[in-house]
């Protein structure tokens, strides 16, 4: 797994190409569309020499066969003079294969750094200039709606350095929070130590007093063995049912009420209160994708009623 300043902000775009187009709108106010589906493309570019151009990495935004847009992702802990002849490269060479609009993209880790990337690429060519868009943490909004941080948990951990010192302070780091428990698997606790060592003490105090992630792992197992639990007592229930009533669709019907039973122990497991509204609605629902979502939710929302927002 990448642990280092350069690797970790690419690796987020790999986990996530959404955040490419979402720092687009938000940091430069371009025209990128929220609705166009983003996925990687190779890095890799071959030019007429045997030695190969290989950039961090490559979104596409659309179709990946017809794409609109394509956008080529660096990631920069120092202004290189020598970027200024690979990148119109990277850019010439991933327009030409895909035959649509290019951008370069530059992480920077700190305004200094975002300032010496974003100097102007004269190509020589009257009117040609490049001038590479840089984006470091402080530029990113602050990252405060808890729903937010688990739609873009990549956003909320790239932008919270910057922030979390700041009036929001509190609220970031709820949204930081609720971003890392929305994570599964050993990318929470990777983003987690990437975060904290880019933290002040006295924020990475006060995150240590917001989120501990032994708590995540501890929601996580309990996730995993009573979804197990609750599988196997609405699916017995479901076959049960379904026999008496001479239906063949107990083992769906099973599925969906395990759960279920497993969403609403993680409820409760945390201590939230189950309105009997939210209760009837989640017992209403056999609809096994909006289960899941709902379980996903469930690991950090504020309150049960957050499972609809």
């Amino acid at each position: 797994m990448p642990t280092n300043n350069h690797e970790l902000p690419l690796e987020m775009v790999r986990n996530r190409p959404q955040l490419v187009p979402e720092m687009l709108r938000t940091v430069f106010g371009l025209d990128v569309s929220d609705q166009a589906r983003a996925t990687l493309a190779s890095e890799s570019y071959a030019d007429t020499n045997p030695a190969e151009l290989r950039c961090d990495a490559t979104v596409l935004l659309g179709d990946p066969k017809s794409p609109v847009m394509g956008i080529v992702v660096e990631s920069q802990l120092r202004a290189l003079k020598q970027k200024s002849y690979s990148w119109p490269a990277y850019l010439a060479s991933l327009r030409l294969r895909r035959r649509c609009p290019v951008m370069l993209l530059v992480l920077c880790p700190d305004p200094a750094t975002a300032r010496g990337c974003a100097a102007p690429i004269d190509m020589g060519h009257p009117g040609w200039v490049l001038e590479p868009l840089t984006v470091h943490p402080g530029m990113l909004p602050p990252i405060t709606d808890p729903n937010q941080a688990r739609r873009l948990p990549e956003l909320a951990v790239l932008s919270a350095p910057a922030h979390a010192d700041g009036p929001q302070s509190q609220a970031v780091l709820q949204g930081l929070s609720a971003a890392i428990g929305s994570l599964s698997g050993d990318t929470g606790k990777l983003y987690y130590d990437y975060v904290l060592s880019r933290f002040s003490d006295a924020a990475r105090k006060l995150m240590e007093e917001t989120v501990k992630l032994d708590n995540y792992e501890w929601q996580s197992e309990f996730a995993i063995t009573h979804r197990a639990e609750g599988r196997a007592e609405g699916l017995a229930e479901g076959l049960a049912e379904g026999e008496a009533k001479g239906e063949a669709k107990g083992e769906a019907k099973g599925e969906a009420k395990g759960e279920v039973k497993a969403l609403l122990l993680m409820l409760e497991a945390r201590g939230l209160d189950v309105p009997a509204a939210v209760r009837a609605r989640v017992q209403g629902c056999t609809d096994l994708e909006q289960i899941e979502r709902w379980i996903q939710c469930a690991i950090s929302a504020d309150s049960a009623e957050d499972l609809f927002t």
